[in-house]
């Protein structure tokens, strides 16, 4: 994909239907699919005319000296100066470019006139595979190179991109979403942030969509457009625009923006920072955002095969001649490694040991600088006796339809995801009483590979005879790296009740009142966390 900050800017592909050399004796079209690549050779910023076949050579123009002139809805010509030096002479070169429909003929026009500006301005475009710039954009100055690297191969490939396919819970409300509130969509421009595969594109042109512009950044970019064209009746409809949101330009405002921006715990990879950008930069003033609310979720819980699991992964370095060598020095840090990873898997509703809350993350009114540290005070009541062995996390969106407004969940109990749920599990399990109040944070701090630090305190106050001193009996904390979990990724296990859970009555789980009949998956929601509530009655009040 694109290459390390210092190595990268904005590299703008548009495939065209035809070009032609009019300066060529031969003044044929190339009839072949044709690519225009904004970039930038040896420092020079070119417009580059290229067949996808390679089989013709490149017809190159500089930005500099262009013109781009419309002679109709979807034909146009650039004219650009050059020399002869060998006769001292100058001459003028002209390129005619049919392009596939209006839609794409404005968003080239767009980008020329932005691409000229920067040149004249003395900034610099980007090489096809990077070269030096002087222009960096928010993502750059915060996500390291190699992360961004990485980032953007792994979403560049088709195996990544069938995973997230194959996830028919997340794929079938997606498009559930979209297609059931046709009314948001008909005759309204759209743009896809981070549009992968361009799935969700389709689906916004199925429904109806004026036009939609589907921008990623990754290679997935050319699988985008095959996909699209082998869909020739939505085709027309969509534009895929290579480059990321942070530095792209769009013809036009969108009526509505829709994404899949949700990593693990949903912040994940930090994608939710560009659709915010994108919000900002794309979309008019009271435009919709599919998805436009999320909500983490947080439950302790009580998983002792878990908590046994990582704390024997240690034992290897407890060993005092392995080969002649001593590891036992190594094992304290191996411990607490083991224990800075969350476990990323699906489990049983039933080891939760106390009614879940949520944290509110509105798309809509969230600015980009509150993702970069979220702070989230807990308070629970223990339904049962038991050892608290960590905490407990989901999430889920909501599709706010002006018709059907639909919640895509990863609860436990749910139907499994791709996502599954995350549990930051401690190394010092604290105990708990039926009743007892635990209470705690979960502070969570963004860094420069595209995740989070994480760190989590619980603790349990004093219950019972001499509750009102308030002490505190048991505190435990740990610091975890939602970059590097560890992907247990098993299905939900049969646990045997213990006989305390059976003298108690389970947690239940209770529904969201939500206008749709047609979502029948229950959600783990029972309280909202400290200053949420509010904040979410808000939301739901103009539903």
């Amino acid at each position: 994909m694109e290459g390390p900050i210092g190595q990268k800017h904005k590299q703008l592909e548009f495939a065209l239907a035809s070009v032609s050399d009019l300066s060529s004796s031969s003044s044929a079209a190339q009839s072949k699919p044709v690519v225009a690549r904004f970039s930038a050779d040896s420092g020079v910023a070119e417009l580059r005319f290229q067949q996808e076949s390679e089989s013709i050579a490149a017809i190159n123009v500089d930005l500099q000296t262009a013109k781009l002139f419309k002679l109709g809805p979807v034909q146009s010509v650039c004219i650009s100066e050059g020399s002869d030096s060998s006769k001292e002479t100058s001459y003028s070169r002209g390129v005619s470019i049919q392009f596939r429909n209006e839609e794409e003929s404005g968003a080239f026009h767009c980008t020329f006139e932005q691409r000229k500006k920067e040149v004249l301005q003395g900034e610099q475009l980007q090489l096809p595979n990077g070269t030096v710039s002087d222009t960096r954009t928010k993502f750059d100055d915060k996500i390291e190179p190699s992360s961004s690297k990485m980032y953007f191969h792994y979403y560049g490939q088709l195996l990544h991109q069938q995973n997230m396919l194959q996830d028919y819970v997340r794929t079938g409300t997606y498009f559930a979403a979209v297609i059931e509130n046709r009314s948001d969509f008909i005759g309204r421009v759209v743009v896809d942030v981070g549009a992968g595969s361009g799935i969700l594109s389709l689906f916004a042109a199925q429904a109806g969509a004026k036009h939609v512009y589907a921008v990623e950044a990754s290679e997935m970019a050319e699988y985008a457009r095959k996909l699209i064209s082998g869909n020739p009746l939505l085709s027309q409809r969509i534009t895929v625009v290579k480059g990321k949101v942070e530095e792209v330009e769009l013809p036009e405002k969108a009526d509505i923006m829709i994404s899949e921006p949700m990593g693990t715990l949903l912040v994940n990879e930090r994608m939710l920072e560009s659709y915010v950008i994108a919000r900002d930069r794309f979309l008019l003033p009271n435009g919709k955002m599919f998805p436009s609310v999320g909500r983490i979720h947080m439950a302790p819980f009580s998983d002792e095969y878990l908590f046994i699991e990582i704390a024997n992964k240690a034992l290897f370095w407890q060993q005092q001649n392995y080969y002649g060598v001593d590891l036992t020095s190594l094992y304290g840090s191996a411990f607490q490694g083991y224990f800075s990873q969350p476990v990323v898997d699906a489990f049983d509703p039933r080891l939760l040991v106390a009614p879940p809350i949520f944290h509110v993350i509105d798309f809509m009114k969230s600015k980009e600088e509150d993702l970069y540290e979220i702070d989230i005070p807990l308070r629970f009541i223990s339904s049962v006796g038991a050892r608290v062995h960590g905490l407990a996390c989901w999430f889920d969106v909501l599709f706010n339809g002006s018709t059907v407004q639909r919640w895509l969940t990863t609860a436990p109990g749910a139907p499994t995801t791709h996502w599954y749920q995350l549990r930051c599990v401690l190394s010092q399990p604290i105990y708990v009483m039926a009743g007892q109040e635990i209470t705690g944070r979960l502070h969570m701090i963004a860094h420069n590979a595209q995740s989070y630090t994480i760190y989590l305190t619980l603790s349990t106050k004093m219950w019972g005879p001499g509750a009102e001193q308030e002490g505190i009996l048991q505190t435990s904390s740990c610091k975890l790296d939602l970059k590097e979990p560890y992907y247990r990724m098993s299905q939900p296990q049969a646990y045997p009740l213990t006989q305390d859970q059976q003298q108690h009555q389970l947690i239940t789980t209770q529904d969201i009142p939500i206008q749709s009949q047609d979502l029948e998956e229950a959600e783990l929601m029972q309280q909202p966390s400290p200053n949420s509530d509010a904040q979410l009655n808000s939301i739901m009040g103009n539903v």
